[in-house]
C-alpha cells in the first residue's frame, strides 16, 4: 500500500473502532493471584496495521498518533469491563498523548463512568524513548491524573537514562523492568543484582516493581526468592482476547514451593581498588564566558552529552545539565532572553566534584549525599584539580553493582567452584525459607600421602575429578555444589533422591580415581611412603568420605551449627574404611528422604 492508502486504511479502522484489544496478566505472588491485566492493542487481523508496529508508526507518521491512542484506550476499557476481569487495568500511553489536551483528566474520568469503570482501577503505563522530554509538564500532567484517583506506571526500566529520569520525576506507583534484564535471570548473577538494586531504590521511592517477560519456572522462582511480588509474562499467560483468570497449575506449585533457588555465581575475584577513573566519560567543556546559544549548539551535535563541564583555566567552576538548558530555550522568548548571556548565569555552580583516584564506596556516598541531581544528571571528574571528563550515575551503579558480585562470591581458584562466603549465604538462604534440605560434606581419604607420592601437580587433579564428579552429579536447579578448600567441598541438597546421588558419586569415584594411580599401586591396592617420623608406612588408595545431614529447620537454625553437623557426619564417615556414606539421622530419626513437593502435571500456558 502507498503511504496515502495506508492513512485511509488506518482512518475507517479508527472511525468503525475495528481495533481489539488483547489482555495479558500481571501476578501478585505474595497474594498468589491474577492481580491486574496489560491490555495490548491490534489492528484487524485481515488489514496490514495488524501488527502494533506498524500500526502506530503509520499513526505517527500522519499525525494520528493521539486518535489512534484514544481509540485504544476506549477499546480497553470496555474490552475489560465486559469480560468482568479482576484487579486493575494497565493501559499504554505516550506521554505525546498524555500531555494532549484529548487526555485532559476530565475526558478520562467520562471514559472511565462511561465504561463503568472506578478511576482507581486505572493504570496508565508510559514508556518514553526519546531525548526531549518536557517534564515539567509531564509532573503536572501525572499530578493532575492521580489526584483523580488514576495511577502511574513507568515501563521498560533500565533500556536508556530517560526511564530512570523519568522514575525520578514522575515517581511512579509502579515500575516495569524491561524483559531483558529477567530472560535467563537464573542464570546471570548480573542481572540478578541489577534487579535486587532495582528492587531496593524502589522501596525507598515507594513504588512496586513488575518484572516483565517471565518465561520459564526457574526465572519465576528466582524472582520469588529475590522477594519481587509481581511479575508478568508468557509463563503467566500470553495476551489474548479471553485472558486467564486462574493461575497455571505449574505456577501455583512454584508459588507454593518451599525449594530456594541456586543463584548463579560469578568466579571473579574482588576488586579491591576500583575508583572514578573508571567511569570518566571524555567530554568537551567551554569557559564562563562562552555564550548560551553556542552551548545549546553544541549540545545538539553532541546528543550524547547529558551535562557540559564549565571550565576556567583548567578547574571546573560549573556544569550545566542538558534538561536544565534546554527548559530555559523551549520556554516563550527563551533565546532571546538567555542567548547571547555568557553560560555562567544558566551553570549549576555547585556540582559534585571528584578526584579520578576516589574510591567508588566513598564516590557512591557523596552522590548520596548531593542528591538526585548529581545520580541522574552527572558529575565532573578530574585529574589532581584539572578537568578530565564526566561521570554517570547510571555508570557508578553498573560499576558498583559489579563490586557486589565481586565481593560477594568468592571462589575456590582451583576448581573455580564457590568458596565459604557463597556457601553460607546459600545455607542462611536455605534456613530462613525454613526449607529442609541435607547437608553433606565430602573429604578425601589418605590425600596427603598421595600428594607426597605423586606431587601436588596430581594431587590438584585428584581434587578437580572430584568437583567434576560433585557438579555431574547434582541438580543445578536444587543443590549448591561449594568448595571449601583443599579437598574438602560441601552439596546442600534440595534433590529428592539425594541419597541415591551420593551413592553414584561414591561409584564414579571408586572406578574414575584408578586412571590417576600407577598400574602397581593400583594392584597392592596402595603404596608405602615415609610418615612424619620417617618411617616407611603402607597407604591405601585415595578414598572418599560423605558425612551427610537431614537439616531441619526445627532442629537448626544457623549456619554454624549445619556446618558442626556436617563436620561431625564426616568424621563418622572417615572411620570406614575405604569410600563411605554415613547419614546423620540423631536429630531426625529414620527420616530418609526429604519433604515432597507438590506434584503437577506440565501445563501448557499458551
Amino acid at each position: 500500500m502507498s503511504p496515502d492508502d495506508m492513512r485511509s486504511h488506518l482512518e475507517e479502522i479508527l472511525a468503525t473502532a475495528r481495533l481489539t484489544t488483547l489482555l495479558q496478566p500481571v501476578l501478585d505472588m505474595s497474594k498468589g493471584v491474577v492481580s491486574g491485566y496489560e491490555a495490548l492493542s491490534r489492528g484487524p487481523s485481515d488489514s496490514p496495521l495488524h501488527a502494533p508496529q506498524t500500526l502506530f508508526r503509520v499513526a505517527e507518521t500522519h499525525g494520528l498518533g493521539t486518535q489512534l491512542e484514544w481509540a485504544c484506550v476506549r477499546s480497553a476499557f470496555a474490552t475489560f469491563t465486559t469480560l468482568g476481569l479482576p484487579g486493575q487495568l494497565f493501559v499504554n500511553l505516550s506521554p505525546a498523548s498524555l500531555l494532549d489536551p484529548a487526555f485532559a483528566p476530565a475526558a478520562v474520568v467520562a471514559a472511565l463512568k462511561g465504561a463503568d469503570l472506578a478511576n482507581d482501577r486505572l493504570v496508565f503505563e508510559i514508556t518514553e524513548h526519546s531525548a526531549h522530554v518536557d517534564y515539567g509538564s509531564l509532573r503536572d500532567a501525572v499530578r493532575a491524573l492521580r489526584s483523580e484517583g488514576i495511577d502511574i506506571a513507568i515501563d521498560d526500566l533500565g533500556e536508556g537514562f530517560s526511564s530512570l529520569r523519568l522514575w525520578s520525576e514522575l515517581k511512579p506507583a509502579y515500575v516495569k523492568i524491561d524483559k531483558h534484564f529477567i530472560s535467563g535471570i537464573h542464570q546471570d548473577p548480573h542481572k540478578i543484582q541489577f534487579v535486587r538494586s532495582i528492587r531496593q531504590l524502589a522501596e525507598g521511592a515507594h513504588s512496586c516493581v513488575i518484572a516483565e517477560g517471565v518465561e520459564n519456572l526457574s526465572e519465576l522462582a528466582v524472582l520469588k526468592d529475590l522477594g519481587m511480588r509481581y511479575v508478568q509474562g508468557y509463563l503467566i499467560g500470553r495476551p489474548s482476547a479471553d485472558p486467564i483468570r486462574l493461575l497455571p497449575r505449574e505456577v501455583e506449585a512454584c508459588l507454593q514451593s518451599g525449594v530456594v533457588s541456586v543463584l548463579p555465581w560469578s568466579p571473579m575475584r574482588e576488586t579491591l581498588h576500583a575508583s572514578a577513573d573508571r567511569l570518566v566519560v571524555p567530554a568537551p567543556a567551554v569557559s564562563p564566558a562562552t555564550v548560551s546559544e553556542d552551548v545549546l549548539e553544541l549540545m545538539m551535535l553532541r546528543p550524547d552529552l547529558h551535562a557540559l563541564a564549565v571550565v576556567d583555566n583548567e578547574i571546573p567552576v560549573g556544569i550545566i545539565h542538558r534538561p536544565a538548558l534546554l527548559d530555559r530555550f523551549i520556554s516563550l522568548y527563551g533565546r532571546e532572553l538567555h542567548g547571547r548571556k555568557p553560560c555562567s548565569a544558566l551553570m549549576d555552580a555547585d556540582p559534585l566534584i571528584v578526584d579520578k583516584a576516589t574510591r567508588m564506596s566513598e564516590l557512591s556516598e557523596l552522590v548520596i549525599q548531593k542528591g538526585k541531581a548529581a545520580f541522574t544528571q552527572g558529575f565532573i571528574i578530574t585529574d589532581e584539580g584539572r578537568y578530565l571528563g564526566l561521570g554517570s550515575g547510571f555508570d557508578l551503579m553498573r560499576e558498583v553493582t559489579e563490586m557486589q558480585i565481586v565481593a560477594a562470591r568468592y571462589a575456590n581458584p582451583l576448581t573455580g567452584l564457590p568458596g565459604n562466603v557463597p556457601i553460607q549465604e546459600h545455607l542462611e538462604r536455605l534456613l530462613t525459607n525454613s526449607q529442609t534440605f541435607v547437608a553433606a560434606y565430602f573429604d578425601l581419604d589418605h590425600f596427603k600421602p598421595y600428594n607426597d607420592v605423586y606431587g601436588f601437580r596430581r594431587g590438584d587433579d585428584i581434587i578437580q575429578l572430584l568437583a567434576h564428579i560433585l557438579c555431574d552429579g547434582s541438580n543445578p536447579e536444587l543443590d549448591f555444589v561449594g568448595h571449601i578448600g583443599g579437598d574438602d567441598f560441601v552439596v546442600l541438597f534440595q534433590s529428592l533422591d539425594w541419597e541415591e546421588r551420593c551413592r553414584t558419586v561414591l561409584s564414579r569415584f571408586d572406578e574414575e580415581r584408578l586412571a590417576l594411580f600407577l598400574p602397581e599401586h593400583v594392584l597392592s591396592s596402595g603404596y608405602h611412603t615415609e610418615d612424619r617420623r620417617g618411617v616407611m608406612t603402607f597407604h591405601g588408595l585415595v578414598t572418599l568420605s560423605i558425612g551427610a545431614v537431614f537439616v531441619d529447620p526445627t532442629h537448626f537454625h544457623h549456619h554454624q551449627e549445619v556446618a558442626r553437623a556436617a563436620s561431625d557426619a564426616k568424621r563418622m564417615a572417615k572411620r570406614v574404611e575405604g569410600n563411605s556414606l554415613f547419614i546423620d539421622q540423631r536429630r531426625v530419626p529414620f527420616r530418609r528422604t526429604l519433604v515432597l513437593e507438590p506434584t503437577v502435571p506440565e501445563a501448557n500456558c499458551a
